[in-house]
């Protein structure tokens, strides 16, 4: 998983979090602070369902939240963010996202269909980052960022 440090205390935050399988998987490859939001209740029910399951329950905190009403300044930072949305809530909630990444942190966004992919990426280099790693599959790409 993306920023992990081994001996290191690392942070996941997962922004659209659905089933819940990005922060259930950060908590098991033990980053030592695991938050994660949706706007959807259902999917929170779910990803909390899930989390119990893969008995990682209590280090994973689940929250109904709309990424749009996120206060833009003063977020905690994150060692390692990941948004599994759609392109336009990418741009549009750029700034949101990445005041919550720390500056050695590491950004990965998915849920990108292939053709929009230039633009998200063309966005995110404007405020400051740099392209580490990227894959394809069918229609869909997905990406990791840093800052520069």
């Amino acid at each position: 998983m993306a920023g992990r440090r081994p001996g290191e205390a690392q942070s996941c935050l997962d922004v659209g979090t659905g089933s819940g399988i990005l922060a259930i998987a950060a908590a098991k490859f033990g980053y030592a602070q695991v938050d994660a939001f949706d706007i959807d209740p259902q999917s929170i029910r779910v990803a909390r369902a899930n989390a119990r399951r893969n008995r990682v329950s209590a280090r994973v905190r689940f929250r109904r939240m709309d990424l749009a009403r996120l206060p833009s300044r003063g977020a905690q930072k994150y060692s390692l963010v990941c948004a599994n949305l759609v392109s336009n809530l990418l741009l549009d909630e750029r700034g949101r996202i990445l005041a919550r990444l720390r500056p050695d942190g590491v950004l990965v966004v998915a849920g990108i269909l292939k053709g929009e992919f230039a633009h998200v990426r063309r966005a995110f280099a404007a405020a400051g980052l740099r392209l580490i790693a990227s894959r394809t599959e069918n229609e869909w790409r997905s990406g990791a960022f840093t800052w520069r």
